[in-house]
């Protein structure tokens, strides 16, 4: 499951970093979206791989390998609703970009 899950990171990261180095905007926008998945599930594998394991640890728990770190799972639906926000306030940028420039290169040159 491990090496499964490091794959996904790795190809979600390396398509990311592709598609940022890409000369069309939109294909920026795409690039940063899936850096951001990416990201998202790093952060939620360091919470550590384990299900059916209560998210609190009580008073009398002793063994706090057992349970659950809802710390991570915090911080990536904090990071998914932040990027949703960064992903449509760049499209709306995009469109006016290509209203007003009339092509979609990110360096304004365009064939």
């Amino acid at each position: 499951m491990e090496l499964t899950l490091a794959a996904a990171i790795g190809l979600l990261v390396a398509s990311g970093v592709y598609l940022i180095l890409r000369p069309r905007t939109f294909q920026v926008i795409i690039g940063l979206s899936l850096l951001s998945y990416g990201v998202n599930l790093f952060i939620l594998a360091m919470g550590r791989l384990q299900t059916n394991a209560a998210p609190i640890i009580s008073r009398s728990a002793v063994n706090p390998a057992e349970y659950a770190d809802p710390v991570p799972q915090a911080l990536v639906l904090t990071a998914i609703v932040i990027s949703f926000a960064m992903t449509a306030l760049f499209l709306v940028v995009l469109l006016a970009a290509r209203g007003v420039t009339g092509n979609d290169h990110v360096d304004g040159k365009g064939s």
